[in-house]
């Protein structure tokens, strides 16, 4: 049996060609198979796991060092200071994402409303939003059915308890007014090869790609708005570093007022938001 600062060592060296984290996912997926935290392990060099345990974990290293993304091997990603369920069916919610949830809670402050979270994944927007605001009402919707059962088991283990989970492709199935909505679509261009490369490569396409210039979903979701929101409701969405100028000019097109775009922690382009016109 190996020790465990030894397994370390030994998967960091065999991760290093694939992630630039080899070392933090050693730690996370040893973490995970002996049910500790990364601090024990510091604590406990010496110690020597069991010979089923080691498997395991040498098991979950080969997985990683194929390009299997932690967060799936772990079965958790960490999002707005809550731990959410992710599967393989689901994008992995990104910190770049909680700029979402940020402008949003920033545009209603603590007015009771109803919100849509369209294409929610995991839930990891709707359902922050819903915990940090007890009291707005929040409906996240998916098409798949197991998506949506993500998002419901997230709901309760989290106690997101005013959130409705909704199947529905964007609007389809969500009925008016609407005081906000909320999206984080795909918006990667099909041919992208980011695509093909890296961790993203194991995650699901369609969460991913939409179109030739990766607006199609974008398009379709600030098509509808104006007819889903109510006078004074606000749409907004996270879009590609580079896509901040094609994103206002769809708003506009679309008659929203008081377009403006949020800069992510990078300094990048990352979510605009616009305001339906009072009636």
């Amino acid at each position: 049996m190996a020790r465990v600062d030894d397994l370390l060592r030994a998967a960091g060296e065999d991760l290093a060609a694939v992630s630039d984290t080899a070392r933090l996912d050693a730690e996370l997926l040893l973490a995970r198979v002996l049910t500790c935290n990364r601090a024990w392990l510091y604590t406990w060099p010496e110690y020597e796991p069991e010979t089923a345990d080691e498997q395991r974990f040498r098991e979950l290293v080969a997985e990683r060092a194929r390009g299997v993304p932690v967060a799936y091997l772990l079965g958790m990603r960490e999002f707005f200071d809550h731990r959410f369920r992710v599967t393989p069916d689901t994008l992995i919610p990104r910190p770049d994402t909680e700029l979402l949830v940020e402008v949003t809670l920033k545009l209603f402050a603590h007015q009771q409303i109803t919100v849509a979270d369209l294409g929610t994944g995991c839930g990891a927007v709707g359902i922050s939003l819903a915990l940090a605001r007890p009291g707005w009402r929040v409906i996240v919707t998916d098409i798949e059915e197991p998506v949506l059962d993500l998002a419901r088991e997230n709901a309760r283990r989290l106690a997101a308890r005013n959130v409705l989970v909704q199947g529905s492709d964007w609007f389809d199935e969500v009925d008016g007014p609407l005081d906000a909505v909320v999206s984080n679509p795909p918006y990667v261009p099909d041919a992208d090869p980011h695509l093909d490369s890296g961790d993203v490569r194991h995650e699901p396409r369609t969460a991913l790609a939409a179109g030739a210039d990766g607006l199609d979903a974008i398009r379709a979701i600030i098509g509808i708005a104006p007819e889903r929101l109510a006078p004074g409701g606000w749409l907004a969405l996270e879009h590609g570093h580079d896509q901040g100028a094609a994103v206002r000019a769809l708003m506009e097109q679309a008659g929203l007022t008081d377009i403006a775009t949020r800069r992510d922690l990078a300094g990048q382009e990352r979510v605009t938001h616009g305001r339906n016109r009072f009636q």
